[in-house]
């Protein structure tokens, strides 16, 4: 540009001048054309002059800035970052495998840009980060520690509620939005899923064994009465006691039982 102004001066001051106002227009129209800037929606671009900040446009449509500004394009869309499945201890140093994905977008260009090496792979790191501590702060499942009020299997919402806060707070530095962030993956690592699965088996039979006793003493005490109150047969204490035994084999047993006839006296 300024040896085209100094051409310009040249030929002016000989005897071209025609040429010299060609020039001139010529100059001026790239000068301007220079400076016009299109940005696309939810896009930003940043001016540096010299190295310095000048400012950022994030208004779409078609801009004119000074020619001498370099530009910086950034998308401000929201994209999606889904972390790899990673083993990680929760709160009782079990190893659990677990996986997230991140709902982001940048917030502020500058930060983004210039706070940061690569933002991108600033995410990745401080996503793995939120999300080794946010185990070790809950345990996995209320069968490994049954006092705890929050645990990372049962108590999504407000797990996904204490990752986003975390993972925010991180990425705030680099000018980064958290739009949403949830858990996707959640299991026991491989080498302890088969002893804690045959562990919740084991106190799902204790459950149900539990409740079938407790329906069955309710039974057996309505047949007693029932026998009473009807006065269909008197049953002295030693009876009772065998016929409740009775009973409560074929009640709680996990198996059919097999009648047995008794041809004979209730002492034989």
């Amino acid at each position: 540009m300024i040896g085209l102004f100094a051409l310009l001066i040249f030929l002016s001051v000989t005897t071209a001048p025609v040429v010299g106002i060609f020039i001139a227009i010529v100059a001026v129209i790239a000068y301007l054309g220079k400076g016009l800037i299109v940005i696309n929606p939810n896009s930003a671009a940043l001016m540096l002059l010299f190295g310095d900040y000048q400012g950022s446009v994030r208004q779409s449509g078609l801009f004119w800035v000074n020619p001498f500004y370099k530009r910086v394009t950034v998308s401000v869309r929201a994209r999606n970052f889904e972390s790899e499945k990673e083993k990680v201890n929760d709160r009782l140093g079990n190893p659990v495998m677990i996986s997230v994905i991140l709902v982001w977008r940048i917030k502020d260009t500058y930060k983004a840009c210039f706070q940061v090496d690569d933002y991108v792979n600033f995410i990745r790191v401080q996503t793995d980060s939120a999300v080794r501590k946010l185990a070790a702060t809950y345990a996995y499942d209320h069968f490994e520690d049954e006092k705890a009020t929050v645990t990372l299997s049962t108590d999504f919402d407000e797990v996904n509620n204490t990752l986003e806060r975390e993972i925010d707070e991180r990425l705030g530095i680099a000018g980064i939005e958290v739009v949403e962030a949830r858990i996707t993956h959640l299991a026991y690592a491989p080498e302890i899923a088969h002893s804690m699965l045959k562990r919740q088996q084991a106190s799902a039979v204790v459950a149900a064994r539990h409740k079938i006793v407790e329906g069955a003493v309710g039974m057996v005490e309505s047949a007693l009465n029932l026998l009473s109150s009807k006065q269909i047969i008197e049953l002295d204490e030693e009876k009772k006691a065998a016929m409740v035994s009775n009973l409560m084999v074929v009640l709680c047993g996990d198996r059919e039982s097999q009648p047995v006839v008794n041809t004979g006296t209730l002492n034989h």
